[in-house]
């Protein structure tokens, strides 16, 4: 019994890291087919098309079911905030993401994404969601781990480098794999690639940023609003793809690589990905979740150089230590903060207790707040909002010298 206790509590604690471990693998295994597909020549605009209505069609069912009741009423700045986070995410940013991973590579992307808490941390700031005290050393942490995680991003963009080897691929060659390379390597079309990414990263950011006030809103019906975001999302990017693509052929999609990619996009990283992630982060927290992302990268490596035989240069790989290193300095300060803000909602309120009236006055809340209280009640010998008297015996001491 106690070895099948042992085992249960074993299976509780490591299930998130289970979770997101393969979720990393899930994300890793996106960015690799859909590189196979715009290889081959499939529009990113068409692709976030479909993407996104796989997704609506896929959470919808689900919000219909568990989040039938008690909806919000969808008024006209409600749907303002929708619409801006449709634009936002998958419209500016899935579409940026998409350029830059065609002219780049899956690795290097990945890579990219890793400086989303740190633009976070930016637009948060920028919106005086956040405040910074220089004298505390979590806000030194995410200051430097910013700055160190843009130095990465701008390494990586401007500094391509040699090519390294890796042990595994010393025997791959370009020309064994059968994938086509359309994408050019460049530098320039590098740098292009780069810079979209980093916009990619910074419309991310923001959504992140503005979803916080969507979210007071429907704080209860999260997958409402994700498939809300995901269906006016898919209109949007019909309309631009429309703007973007005269050719009716782009549209056509066959039982090939490019519905897998538009399937699995929808499906894993825009359904299950949310539902499994909604789950850790509601039980681990926010900073354990993006704590995984480095491992993504790190999968997408080993993936692209068996499956597309991707060439790693050493620019690359050099952003990417320095982006991580900024990464988890970010997440060391951010986890620091919560965790200030857990001891202060734990800490009991203060007991104070002082003589008026010959009864003792007992003065519960905030102490700073109370000291004026406490000296009003001392001067004038009155009760505060916030007392409780109670009345005191005499002391029998004190009573046997009165009678003497």
């Amino acid at each position: 019994m106690e070895k099948l206790r042992c085992c249960g509590n074993f299976l509780e604690i490591a299930k998130p890291y289970f979770a997101m471990i393969s979720l990393q693998f899930g994300y890793a295994g996106m960015n690799v087919i859909t590189k196979v597909s715009l290889n081959r020549g499939m529009s990113h605009y068409v692709l976030v098309v479909y993407r996104h209505a796989f997704a609506t069609a896929v959470i919808a069912p689900f919000a219909l079911l568990f989040e039938r009741r008690g909806q919000p009423k969808i008024t006209f700045p409600v749907f303002m905030q929708i619409f801006i986070l449709a634009l936002l995410g998958p419209v500016i940013d899935q579409n940026f993401y998409y350029a830059g991973l065609k002219y780049t590579s899956p690795t290097f992307s990945c890579a990219m994404s890793n400086m989303l808490p740190a633009m976070t941390f930016i637009m948060a700031v920028i919106c005086r969601m956040e405040k910074i005290d220089v004298k505390k050393v979590r806000c030194q942490a995410k200051i430097v781990g910013t700055v160190v995680t843009v130095a990465g991003a701008m390494l990586m963009t401007l500094y391509k480098g040699p090519v390294v080897e890796l042990f595994w691929s010393k025997n791959i060659h370009p020309k064994q794999s059968s994938v086509p390379d359309t994408s050019g390597t460049t530098d320039k079309d590098w740098v292009k690639g780069s810079i979209f990414l980093i916009f990619a990263t910074l419309a991310w950011a923001s959504l992140f940023v503005l979803q916080a006030k969507a979210l007071k809103t429907y704080k209860n019906h999260q997958l409402s609003l994700t498939s809300l975001m995901c269906f006016v999302g898919t209109l949007q990017a019909i309309v631009v793809t429309f703007v973007m693509e005269r050719k009716a052929s782009v549209w056509q999609i066959g039982w090939d690589m490019n519905l897998l990619a538009a399937a699995y996009a929808g499906i894993v990283t825009s359904g299950i990905s949310y539902y499994v992630q909604g789950l850790v982060m509601k039980k681990r927290g926010p900073v354990f979740a993006t704590a995984f992302s480095p491992l993504m990268m790190i999968i997408v490596a080993i993936m692209g150089s068996f499956i597309l035989a991707e060439k790693i240069f050493l620019g690359g790989v050099i952003g990417s230590i320095l982006i991580v290193v900024g990464l988890y300095s970010v997440l060391w300060g951010k986890h620091k903060e919560n965790k200030e803000e857990e001891v202060v909602e734990e800490i009991p309120e203060p007991v104070k207790a002082i003589q008026a009236n010959g009864n003792t006055i007992l003065v519960i809340g905030d102490i700073e707040a109370n000291e004026v209280e406490l000296q009003k009640a001392e001067a004038h010998n009155k009760l505060s909002a916030v007392a409780i008297t109670m009345p005191m015996r005499e002391s029998p001491i004190k009573a046997n010298q009165d009678q003497k």
